[in-house]
């Protein structure tokens, strides 16, 4: 190991496989000069829409300017807001289509797939229009209607995105909430409890919208 630098802070996130045990290639944290590290998140690889790109990045840029631990947690509040903000954004259909267009690779070539995951779904796609898809490649698409029973419904190809293809709005929300509790899973939040306090705070603020109209 190198060593780089001393840090304000560092947040090692958990291992897929083994949730309570943080792993050294996954983490994000400030150095004493101020620049932002970040490895084996979201923003770092390649099948990341720009959607969930953006909204990590304003959490991390929130998240960077705490000076200390206890600082950090106190800037939670303003991450959820972040991701309060992106979520109204995919409501109001003022995320572009092609912000959301998700890539992932193809190890083998699609007809050699026994499960319809959402690439070789989209790889089938491009093949039935005539184009020509190889293994090792890589495949772009967006979610439609993930979980529809015709596999084929669940995405659509980049290639093949019309005016009048729309997004599975519901899955992205999913999404951004992954992304959002990957960040700060240090403080114990999972999706879940991501879209619970932010469903909280939106009843909270309309309680005190509706007592302001009342007084």
């Amino acid at each position: 190991m190198n060593f780089e630098g001393r840090y304000k802070w560092i947040v090692f996130l958990p291992s897929k496989m083994h949730p309570r045990i943080g792993v050294l290639n996954r983490y994000y944290g400030v150095m004493e000069n101020g620049k932002v590290k970040v490895r084996g998140i979201e923003i770092r690889r390649r099948d990341t829409p720009k959607f969930i790109f953006d909204a990590q990045t304003d959490m991390i840029k929130v998240l960077s300017t705490a000076n200390n631990v206890e600082e950090l947690y106190k800037k939670i509040p303003q991450a959820l807001n972040v991701v309060n903000a992106y979520r109204k954004k995919l409501l109001d259909n003022e995320i572009s289509i092609w912000d959301l267009v998700i890539t992932k690779h193809l190890s083998k070539k699609p007809e050699r797939y026994r499960q319809d995951v959402s690439q070789v779904i989209a790889a089938r796609q491009l093949i039935k229009e005539g184009d020509e898809v190889h293994a090792g490649g890589n495949v772009k698409f967006v979610f439609t209607s993930a979980k529809n029973k015709r596999h084929y419904r669940r995405v659509r190809a980049k290639e093949l995105i019309q005016e009048s293809t729309n997004p599975d709005t519901q899955k992205y929300l999913e999404i951004l909430y992954d992304s959002s509790a990957s960040l700060l899973s240090f403080a114990g939040y999972t999706a879940k409890t991501v879209f619970e306090t932010l469903k909280q705070q939106r009843q909270t603020g309309l309680s005190r919208y509706q007592n302001q109209r009342t007084s």
